[in-house]
């Protein structure tokens, strides 16, 4: 077959769930919609939409049909960006939601350097832990850790984040070095985001209920609460990186250590973002993608 009309219709179709609402996202007529998807359904041979006066849904084939047209708009709208990018003048305000010492130290450099290289564009970060909503906030696109929850959204992984146990030496000397992650039962733990710490041992993971006298939502309130010998803490390694080097905090159970979950970034559908947006994605992936902790 070597005629593609229809298939971005069809795709958007698909997406909206009905011919009028693909139209408006085109800004094109319902009919050129659906004249469009009824030809490449003629040139197919096979019914890809179930239509009735109220809704309109995928047939098997169009599902299966649906699957591969997908990834083929994806790529050609890629195609079509790599050549934009080349000669677009990005403008506007990017606008970003981020959250902790990582995005701290390391995302604002890489988005720094984004905004050299698009004098015209203006970049404001939200450094807010909260939950937002993307687009009632105007937010183009977050950077989040952890567990990510069904939200619809579309999720990036930027890279991963391995997680380190630690403590200060003389809470190690006063409570003694534990050997085994269920030995943190008998410690003060530090609590960031929750109770349960997750530990790995021969690819098998293993999970520890703890608790302690000191809670905190902010990285660095966990790292000084460690550093006064409060108890143990288990976080990503870039929070505790400056203190192992200086000797304040020590290192424990670190054959037990989880991969942890990484860090994401999460936007609205792909097709639906600014010029903007998409560039920047697509920068922070790949400044990135050798990156170490």
């Amino acid at each position: 077959m070597n005629n593609f009309d229809g298939i971005i219709e069809f795709v958007e179709v698909a997406e909206s769930q009905g011919f009028s609402a693909a139209a408006k996202q085109m800004n094109c007529s319902t009919s050129h919609v659906s004249r469009q998807v009824s030809r490449l359904e003629a040139r197919l041979g096979s019914a890809l939409l179930a239509r009735t006066t109220r809704s309109v849904s995928l047939t098997e084939a169009g599902q299966a049909y649906y699957r591969q047209c997908r990834d083929l708009v994806d790529g050609l709208q890629q195609a079509n960006e790599q050549i934009n990018a080349q000669q677009v003048q990005l403008n506007g305000t990017l606008r970003v939601s981020a959250a902790g010492p990582f995005a701290e130290r390391y995302v604002v450099p890489a988005l720094i350097e984004f905004a050299q290289q698009h004098p015209e564009l203006t970049v404001d970060i939200d450094f807010n832990s909260h939950k937002i909503n993307l687009i009632e906030d105007g937010i183009d696109f977050a950077i989040r850790y952890g567990k990510l929850e069904d939200s619809g959204l579309v999720a990036r992984r930027l890279l991963p984040r391995p997680l380190m146990a630690v403590a200060s030496p003389q809470y190690l000397k006063q409570h003694g070095t534990p050997t085994h992650p269920n030995q943190l039962k008998a410690h003060n733990c530090i609590v960031s985001n929750n109770n349960h710490w997750q530990f790995e041992h021969d690819g098998t993971a293993l999970y520890v209920k703890v608790n302690g006298r000191w809670k905190s939502n902010n990285a660095h309130a966990v790292v000084n609460a460690c550093e006064q010998h409060l108890g143990i803490a288990y976080m990503p390694k870039i929070n505790f990186l400056q203190s192992i080097n200086s000797g304040t905090l020590s290192p424990v159970l670190e054959p037990y250590w989880s991969k942890g979950a990484g860090s994401w970034i999460v936007y609205q559908n792909r097709r639906f973002l600014p010029m903007r947006a998409r560039l920047a994605i697509d920068h922070l992936i790949n400044y990135f993608k050798d990156w170490e902790e």
